[in-house]
């Protein structure tokens, strides 16, 4: 299911996705690797992420895994500095990682609240303060930020998320302000319900999402594929004047 469309200006690009060894990061790393791009991703799970290091590397064009906490700023530099010594300065990041856990707002302690953030927005920031020198002396660049629909939707288990969530829209309207002039965009997608393999572990029935189908414009289910072809359109000159905005992916949800 990955996008028959191809984007010149994506091949042989620097790109770095964060949280890219499984779910809906494998699916973009997957497809920034078959657009020819030089890809490297960030994540802390080493197993899944070697294996699809394993899998593309068959077809020609290997991703380089570099396996850090996106919660320890410094390793999370020493990351980025990585990616960019072994493929040329970042001219495409993609801040992809999260974790979407359920939380009661009564038992939520200030630790919790750090920690979620921790994982949710703070990464989003500095990964793109670390990329974004090597934009301006590229005179390009392209910061794709992941948020969700779920803070649109008054879902009430899991106010943290949802709140990070909300607030990378307002981080990639302020970074998209700031560094426009030096040729470089910032834009977010907002998925909704894609069913990955944690989606499956953790929260599908198939009473949920038959009901969720329901509601659905297009009434099938969303994969973590269908978030590609978004990301490459938002990646490439193909969007050169679309800066500060909110691509929402969610099947026309009514």
């Amino acid at each position: 299911m990955m996008p028959s469309a191809r984007f010149a200006d994506l091949e042989g690009a620097s790109v770095l996705i964060t949280g890219g060894g499984s779910g809906i990061g494998a699916a973009l790393t997957e497809g920034f690797v078959r657009q020819g791009a030089k890809v490297a991703f960030i994540d802390i799970a080493g197993e899944p992420s070697r294996a699809l290091c394993e899998e593309l590397g068959r077809a020609g064009n290997r991703p380089l895994y570099i396996e850090a906490d996106l919660r320890d700023i410094a390793a999370l530099r020493a990351a980025v500095a990585e990616a960019a010594a072994r493929h040329g300065p970042v001219t495409v990041l993609v801040n992809n990682a999260a974790r979407d856990d359920r939380h009661a707002a009564e038992e939520m302690t200030p630790e919790g609240w750090d920690a979620n953030l921790g994982i949710n927005l703070r990464p989003h920031f500095f990964t793109a303060q670390a990329v974004v020198e090597g934009m301006k002396r590229a005179g390009k660049g392209s910061i794709v930020n992941f948020t969700s629909t779920a803070f649109m939707l008054n879902i009430g288990d899991m106010p943290a998320y949802t709140a990070a969530k909300a607030g990378v829209i307002g981080l990639t309207k302020g970074m998209a302000g700031r560094y426009g002039k030096h040729g470089i965009r910032v834009n977010a997608i907002a998925p909704g319900w894609v069913i990955t393999e944690r989606q499956r572990d953790l929260w599908v029935t198939q009473e949920s999402l038959d009901a969720h189908i329901a509601r659905q414009s297009i009434p099938r289910m969303m994969v973590a594929d269908d978030m590609v072809g978004p990301c490459l359109f938002l990646a490439s000159d193909a969007s050169a004047m679309l800066t500060a905005q909110t691509l929402i992916v969610d099947g026309g949800l009514l």
